[in-house]
């Protein structure tokens, strides 16, 4: 009897896996736990691994596929003979709630399309009433769209981001996004929505980079230590808003920006202001290594609860700020060092920290930047 091989979820965002590369092909032998293919989701590359004995059946779910989370990628049959005549069976119709999602073309468009002529779009009384209210054009919010258009459905597609208008400007190619660069975006846009101020400060780098050169440590190591100290001189911003209050956390974990191909990840470093700068140093040549070979897994990139940004390896980069991520206070921007420091920049969530606790914060961050030594303790 086969067994089905579904797409599995990989992380607690993902609701769409793109099938990466198969490492077994129909007819081998499977074990239990053994890995069979390698799927991208929304933060890594992860192995899909069986969860039965046997062997591997077609037919198989084509690479840079895109599929939904329980859609059929494979089978597992008793025995070679078994697995033969699956993997030769023609494959059976896509449930239409498990269909793959096929990748966009990646075609040049013309400048300026031709606009096929406006049909009367369907809408509720009320649904007409609200988008007049709101100044809003029937036409642009869902175009296309067969059904009627209700007062829900209205709002929807109302909230979501304006689409850019290219039809104006050059020719353009519309390709494929990645599932990192799309989960990026969206967290992102989930993110704008926190009330944000912003304070900026010439801090001293260079007795970092000096003790970051005599004992071989990470410059960005030492810069999410000095970080965690000060969050632990100052509870608040290691906290998070919610509806129901203000979140407060006792370790200090740190997510640190990498800026990879694909996009953008930040590998989550454990109790920062706790630990030995020796095990936090092997910890972070782990996930350094992880992150070049995109083998992340859920833990090593979820729960931070501060945020670092250092774009110092850019001498161009005088001073900038960063967007805070859903489930901080705030993120430290660091900019590239001069003759007089570096320009750090605090972004802040106005909710849960206030102008003078982030005067406050930058304070004890100098501090602690002028005497490296602290960072032992």
């Amino acid at each position: 009897m086969k067994q089905t091989v579904t797409m599995p979820a990989l992380s607690d965002t993902m609701n769409i896996g793109r099938l990466a590369k198969w490492l077994k092909k129909p007819g081998d032998a499977v074990r239990k736990g053994e890995p069979i293919a390698e799927v991208e989701t929304d933060k890594a590359v992860m192995e899909v691994e069986a969860f039965y004995d046997g062997y591997l059946a077609g037919p198989l779910a084509p690479i840079d596929t895109d599929l939904p989370l329980g859609a059929p990628i494979a089978y597992i049959a008793n025995d070679p003979a078994e697995a033969a005549a699956i993997s030769a069976a023609p494959m059976a119709p896509p449930n239409p709630a498990q269909a793959a999602v096929p990748p966009p073309p990646s075609v040049t468009l013309p400048a300026k399309p031709p606009t096929p002529p406006p049909t009367a779009m369907r809408a509720s009384p009320y649904a007409r009433a609200l988008a007049h209210n709101l100044g809003i054009d029937l036409q642009k919010v869902a175009p296309g769209r067969s059904e009627p258009i209700d007062a829900a459905a209205l709002i929807k597609a109302a909230a979501r981001p304006p689409r850019p208008d290219l039809g104006e400007g050059p020719a353009y190619r519309v390709e494929r996004a990645s599932s990192l660069r799309e989960a990026v975006a969206r967290n992102m846009i989930a993110s704008v929505t926190t009330p944000t101020f912003r304070l900026t400060a010439q801090l001293p780098l260079e007795p970092l980079q000096k003790l970051a050169k005599e004992k071989d440590f990470s410059l960005t190591l030492l810069l999410a230590r000095a970080s965690a100290l000060t969050v632990k001189a100052h509870p608040l911003f290691n906290a998070a808003y919610t509806p129901e209050g203000i979140a407060q956390r006792d370790q200090v974990d740190i997510g640190i920006a990498v800026d990879i191909v694909e996009g953008l990840i930040t590998p989550v470093l454990r109790d920062v202001g706790g630990r030995p700068l020796a095990a936090l140093a092997e910890d972070w040549r782990i996930l350094r290594d992880k992150v070049k070979s995109r083998r992340l897994v859920p833990q090593d990139y979820r729960g931070a609860t501060f945020y670092l940004s250092d774009l110092g390896i850019f001498p161009v980069v005088q001073s900038f700020d960063a967007i805070i991520p859903l489930g901080a206070s705030a993120i430290l921007s660091v900019a590239a060092a001069r003759n007089e420091g570096a320009m750090f920049t605090l972004s802040c969530d106005h909710r849960v920290v206030f102008g003078a606790d982030g005067a406050r914060f930058l304070t004890t961050l100098n501090a602690c930047l002028s005497d490296p030594g602290k960072l032992f303790g």
